[in-house]
Formats: C-alpha cells, structure tokens, sequence
C-alpha cells in the first residue's frame, strides 16, 4: 500500500496535533506546512519539510495527495472550496463555517466535484464514546429520559494571545468547544430539536461569550442541560477526563455527562452504570447495581487519520460528512440565537 502525502494548512494548536499524528503514522508522510507565521517555519525545519505561505502556494508548487486544514474558523470554507476544486480529499477541523449559509456554499461544492471531505469531529473516532453509544443503544438504561453535561475549564491568557481571532466573533467557546459537545450530545442522544440558552462574558468581557447554561429537548423526548465555560477552573470537561489528549492532565475520578434512562444511568466517560434489578420495578427504594467496565483508550486522532487515510483511498466513506457537521452547525447557531434573544429556538 502506497504511502500518502498529507499537507496541513495552519500550525495552531491543533494543526501541531496533525502534524505529530502524521509523524507517528507509517501510512503517510507529512509532504508540507502552509502558514504564513515564523513559528510554523520553525516547525517545518524542524520536520524537514518546505514551509509555504499560502494554500494556493502549495497548490503551485506540488499536488499533496491529501490536505488537512486547521486555520482559524473564518477560512475553513474558502480553503476547502479550494482545495475541492483542485480535486484534492479534505480534512476540515470543525466548524466546517462560521455560519450556517456559507457551510451550504461547501456542500455544493462537495456535491459538485464529488471529492471527499471528512470533518474533524474527532470524538466520532473514540473508543469511550463507542462503548458509551453501544450502552445506550442496547437498552440497558430503559427508556432515556435525561443527560447533564459540562464542559468547564480554564483557558490561560496565553491562549488568547497566540490567537487574537478566538476572542473575536467567529471564535468564542459556542465554535471552538461546544460545537464539539453537540456532536457528542447528538452521538448519545438523537437529533436535538429545541434549545435556550444564557450567556455571560462578565469574566474575560471579550466581544464573544466565556459561559453558557443551555437546555435541550431531543426527539426521542428527553430533556438535557450542559453548562460551557472557558473560565471556571474545573475539571468537568472531556479533554480532562477522557485521558484521550496527553496534553491535558487525566482527571480520573471526573465525569463530564450523565445520562438517565427509566431503568438506570450511566456516566461518561467512566462508563459506570447504576442499574436497577431487571427483576425488580425501578424504585428509589431499591439498590442500584453497579458496574464498571474497561474502557478503551485508542487515540482518537491517530485512529480519526487512518480513517481519512482509507477515504482518500476510496476504501470508506467519511464518518463524519459535511451534512453532519453542519447539522452541528446549525444546532450551535440556534444555541447562539437562543442565548442572544432569550426566547426557545425550534430546529425542526
């Protein structure tokens, strides 16, 4: 099997993460790094690979066999329109837009030209999320009725400064996290058709939201809520208790959802479930049974590569299309809507 070259445009934060992924894969080689900034230079001597300016630069230059692009938000749609058109196979970082309308744009596109696309939903990819769907599905929890979710942490100064654009509009914790959250959310529990919501930037007073409280009502019935925030110093959030991400210290004692069915819970991602008796009518009378299972601890992002590896191959279709991230789009925009207009937002 041929070794594919993969280009990735931005050396952000997660662009560093490809690059490294790519470095760790005997599938393919990393070919270049297109980002305008010295310390992506830096980064590509390091690698031992040319460093270009500007995606249309490496268009010029030589055809990757795939590109992954992690630039900031606002590019993601005219740089996959690009590459697109130049028949290249994508890995767009999530959000696929900043907007709803201008996601469409690239759907069209990919529809036109009939060139892959898989959107970095990387949780899509993880073992613990399986195991946690596999439950679900099952039955085991009875009827859902429920799920609490968070994802709270604290984000340090620094982050702002490399980046000014995530204090901006197009940034923010709704774009850059909770996108992320609503994948996992619509994994867990079904399509969501109505959100409110409430913002507050009173910490960092930046031109975008810091926390957020939001309610939801999935199809099935269910009723969830999740608080986001980027300025409370806690450990309830999946990068600290998944273990998925070395660069985040493992909370292992921490939870980040809870999902409540008419016959017991389970908690995420230590997988724990509380059962009643099968037996036995659920009662709060009644001692819940209690398991925890081994979980698996794959690296989502190496296992998220060898998957667009096999998509730029033909060998499978993305797991995470653009339809589907943008119906996480569009989820986060009502909850963007919500929080702006105090009122409930239908999203059927």
């Amino acid at each position: 099997m041929a070794v594919l070259h993969i280009a990735v445009v931005g050396a952000g934060l997660i662009g560093r993460v490809h690059i490294q992924t790519i470095e760790s894969s005997t599938d393919c080689q990393l070919q270049a790094i297109v980002d305008p900034g010295d310390n992506a230079a830096q980064l590509a001597a390091a690698c031992q690979v040319p460093c270009l300016d500007s995606l249309q630069a490496l268009l010029d230059w030589q055809r990757p066999d795939a590109i992954i692009i992690a630039t900031p938000n606002a590019l993601h749609v005219e740089q996959a329109r690009q590459c697109l058109a130049a028949g290249i196979p994508v890995l767009l970082e999530k959000p696929v837009a900043t907007d709803h309308a201008s996601g469409l744009i690239l759907l069209e596109d990919v529809r036109r030209y009939g060139v892959p696309v898989l959107v970095g939903h990387h949780r899509a990819h993880s073992d613990i999320m399986s195991q946690a769907c596999q439950t679900l599905a099952g039955g085991k929890l009875g009827r859902l009725v429920s799920i609490m979710g968070s994802a709270q942490f604290y984000k340090p100064a620094e982050y702002f400064r490399q980046a000014p654009w995530r204090s901006q509009a197009g940034g923010g914790p709704i774009l850059i996290n909770m996108i992320h959250e609503v994948h996992n959310l619509r994994m867990l529990m079904g399509e969501i058709t109505q959100v409110q919501a409430m913002a507050s930037n009173e910490i960092r007073r930046f031109a975008v939201e810091d926390t957020l409280a939001i309610n939801l009502r999935f199809t099935s019935g269910a009723l969830g809520t999740f608080l986001l925030s980027d300025t409370a110093a806690s450990a309830s959030s999946w990068e600290l208790t998944s273990g998925e991400n070395p660069a985040y210290p493992q909370q292992n004692d921490e939870n980040c959802y809870w999902v409540s069915g008419t016959r017991g819970s389970l908690s995420i991602p230590t997988l724990v479930t509380r059962l009643h008796p099968a037996e036995q009518e659920s009662s709060w009378w009644q001692r819940m049974n209690v398991d925890t299972p081994v979980r698996g601890q794959v690296d989502p992002l190496s296992r998220q590569l060898a998957h667009f590896l096999d998509v730029v191959r033909g060998a499978s279709e993305p797991r995470v299309s653009i339809e589907d991230g943008l119906a996480n789009l569009r989820v986060v925009e009502a909850i963007s809507l919500a929080a702006t207009s105090s009122q409930m937002v239908s999203l059927i």
